[in-house]
């Protein structure tokens, strides 16, 4: 009975091991394509600059897409500092990396990203404007954005505890025409108001 027991707890510690030792392989063997992402969204995807986005979990489908807008310059290309590697300090933007990649380092990098887990920011919200935003989120962005917002399989940006800061800068540039955006979205996202936006940013910033 004892060395059943004994077997079992044994067991039970290879497979934790196993997966832990799985998730510390999946960071480590990033692909050298990564190496400029790594730098500015971390080396598990989630950023440590408030208006650098978290990119783990994000689904390949959406990453893949996102990266060919920025290679046809059709989202704002940003400009932001590298928080680590042999680049730390100095900036660039998505465009001049995105235009460095070829489509089969682009499904690398996807791969890669989509394996890590999408950690929610800590931040501070206004509970009315939580409520809020919440109501709006039922009525404008559940089709699309499921789960409040925290669905890969939605093919969109999980939006669920991601940085407030860069939520309401893709907000306004979606406003503003200088983000394209899916014609289903377009009507949703015109009718909004600066209250309902900060409302909005407020509930996703929220969630834990």
């Amino acid at each position: 009975m004892k060395k059943n027991f004994t077997a079992h707890i044994l067991l039970a510690c290879g497979a934790l091991l196993g997966m832990s030792l799985s998730a510390v392989a999946s960071a480590a063997d990033a692909p050298k394509a990564a190496e400029s992402c790594i730098a500015c969204h971390g080396k598990d995807g989630n950023s440590t600059d408030t208006h650098v986005p978290n990119i783990a979990s994000y689904s390949e489908e959406y990453l893949a897409n996102t990266m060919k807008k920025y290679q046809n310059k059709e989202r704002p290309c940003v400009e932001a500092e590298y928080q680590s590697g042999s680049k730390k300090g100095t900036k660039s933007d998505m465009c001049k990396i995105a235009a460095e990649l070829s489509a089969d380092d682009i499904a690398k990098v996807g791969e890669y990203f989509t394996a890590q887990t999408f950690v929610r920011t800590a931040q501070t919200t206004d509970p009315e404007l939580v409520k809020k935003g919440k109501s709006l989120y039922k009525l404008k962005c559940y089709t699309c954005h499921s789960e409040d917002g925290s669905f890969p399989g939605d093919h969109a940006g999980i939006l669920a505890g991601q940085k407030m800061a860069y939520v309401k800068q893709q907000t306004k540039f979606f406003k503003e025409g200088k983000r394209p955006m899916p014609k289903k979205m377009k009507p949703k996202m015109e009718n909004l108001d600066d209250a309902e936006i900060e409302a909005l940013v407020h509930y996703f910033g929220s969630i834990q």
